[in-house]
C-alpha cells in the first residue's frame, strides 16, 4: 500500500545562527578597529630638517639675548655690591663718631652730677633723642658754651649717620632686584641651550648630516659676500689711492714742480689719523686671533673661554680702550660706520636685538665667539643679518 504523503507542512530550514554569528564578528571586529583608531592619536609629522635648523638658530639667538641680560645685570650687580660695601663701611664710621659724640656727652653730664648739676641736663645729654630738650631754650640757656658744641657735634653725626643708613637700606634693596634680574636670566640662558640640545640630540646620523651641509651651504654663500664685499673696497681703495695721486701731482705741477716736499707732507698727513687707529686695531685683531679654537661659554670673559662681547672687549683693552660688557652698551660707544666702510677692528652688530658682536678682520671676515657648543673662529661677516657697525676709538 503506498505511502500516503503528509499534509503537514514541511519545516523550512532557515540558518540564522551563524549569519548572526558572522554579523556579530564583523561588527567587533569593526568596532575594535573604530577604538584603536580613536585611542591611538596619530604621530606628529616630524618637523623637516630646515625647521630645525631655523629652531635652534632661534634659540641660540634667545639664548645670547638672554646671556647680554646676564652680563648686564652682572656688572651692574658687581657695581652696587661696592657701592653697597662703600656705604657701609662709611655708617660703621659715622656710628663710631656718633659713639665718640655721645661719650662726651656723657663726660660732662657725669661733671654737671658730679657739680651738683641738675638731674635733667644729664638726661638730656644722655637721651637717645634729645631733640626735645633742645628745644627747650631754658636748658639751653643753662648749657656751657663747649656743651652746645658737643650737642651740636652729637646731632650732625646722628642725622647724617641716618641719612646714610637709609642710602644703604636702599642700595641693598637695589642689589636684591639686581641679583633676582642675575639668577631670571641665568635660567632663560639655561632653558634656551637645554631645548636647543634636545632638539640636535633627537636628530638621526643621516639628518645630522643633511644639517652640516645646510650649514656649509650657508657658510659658503656667507664666504661669496664677503669676497664681494672684499672687492669691492679693494677697488674703491684703488681709486682713493689714484686720485690722492692724480691730486699730488697737479699740487707739484702748480707748485712749480716743487713735488718733493709736497709729496712729503701730503703722504703723512693723510696717513695719521688712520695710522692711529691701525695700530689699536692690530693689537686688538693680535689678540683676537690668539684667542682662536677657546670655547664659547655664555657670560665668559676669558681667559680660557669668551662669549661674544667678552672677547671685543677683552680684545680691544690690550688698545687700551675700555669697552662696556654688553653689545647693547658697546654698540653705543665710539662712531657708527656703513658695512662698506668697515676698516679692520670695528665691531659689528648682529640681529634687530643687537644680540651677538664680532671683531672686523678685514676683506668681510670677522672673528668673533659664535655660541655655545662653538670655539673662536674666522667667519664671514654675512653669516647672520647685520645690525651695524662701529669704531671704537
Amino acid at each position: 500500500m503506498p505511502v500516503l504523503a503528509s499534509h503537514r507542512k514541511p519545516r523550512t530550514k532557515v540558518r540564522t545562527t551563524p549569519a548572526v554569528g558572522l554579523t556579530t564578528a564583523a561588527l567587533a571586529s569593526v568596532t575594535l578597529l573604530s577604538t584603536q583608531s580613536a585611542t591611538a592619536a596619530p604621530a606628529e609629522p616630524k618637523p623637516a630638517i630646515e625647521e630645525v635648523r631655523k629652531k635652534v638658530d632661534a634659540l641660540y639667538r634667545q639664548a645670547g639675548a638672554a646671556t647680554q641680560e646676564y652680563n648686564r645685570a652682572k656688572a651692574a650687580s658687581g657695581t652696587q655690591q661696592k657701592k653697597v660695601d662703600a656705604l657701609l663701611s662709611d655708617v660703621a664710621k659715622r656710628t663710631e663718631k656718633i659713639n665718640e659724640a655721645r661719650r662726651a656727652l656723657g663726660s660732662y653730664a657725669a661733671a654737671q652730677y658730679r657739680s651738683g648739676g641738675i638731674a635733667p641736663t644729664a638726661t638730656f645729654f644722655l637721651a637717645d633723642d634729645p631733640q626735645g630738650y633742645f628745644d627747650q631754650s631754658r636748658l639751653m640757656d643753662r648749657a656751657t658754651e663747649r656743651q652746645q658744641k658737643a650737642v651740636s657735634e652729637f646731632r650732625t653725626q646722628q642725622a647724617s649717620a641716618a641719612k646714610k643708613r637709609a642710602e644703604a637700606v636702599k642700595s641693598l634693596e637695589t642689589l636684591t632686584e639686581t641679583q633676582a634680574t642675575l639668577a631670571s636670566s641665568k635660567k632663560a640662558v639655561q632653558s634656551k641651550l637645554t631645548e636647543a640640545r634636545g632638539l640636535l640630540s633627537r636628530l638621526t646620523a643621516e639628518e645630522k648630516a643633511r644639517l652640516a651641509e645646510l650649514e656649509r651651504k650657508k657658510e659658503a654663500e656667507a664666504r661669496e659676500k664677503a669676497a664681494r664685499l672684499a672687492a669691492r673696497q679693494a677697488a674703491e681703495a684703488k681709486e682713493r689711492a689714484a686720485a690722492e695721486e692724480k691730486a699730488r701731482e697737479e699740487a707739484a705741477e702748480e707748485s712749480g714742480g716743487a713735488s718733493g716736499g709736497g709729496t712729503g707732507t701730503g703722504t703723512g698727513s693723510g696717513s695719521g689719523t688712520g695710522s692711529g687707529y691701525a695700530a689699536k686695531a692690530e693689537k686688538v685683531l693680535a689678540f683676537a686671533r690668539a684667542q682662536i679654537g677657546k670655547p664659547y661659554v655664555w657670560g665668559a670673559t676669558g681667559p680660557s673661554s669668551y662669549d661674544c662681547s667678552g672677547l671685543t672687549q677683552a680684545a680691544w683693552r690690550e688698545a687700551g680702550v675700555t669697552l662696556p660688557r654688553t653689545t647693547w652698551d658697546q654698540v653705543e660707544f665710539g662712531t657708527r660706520v656703513a658695512t662698506a666702510d668697515l676698516q679692520p677692528g670695528d665691531l659689528v652688530f648682529f640681529y634687530d636685538d643687537i644680540s651677538h658682536v664680532g671683531i672686523y678682520k678685514g676683506e668681510g671676515m670677522m672673528i668673533h665667539a659664535p655660541k655655545p657648543g662653538a670655539n673662536v673662529r674666522e667667519e664671514s661677516i654675512y653669516s647672520m643679518p647685520i645690525y651695524g657697525s662701529v669704531r671704537p676709538a
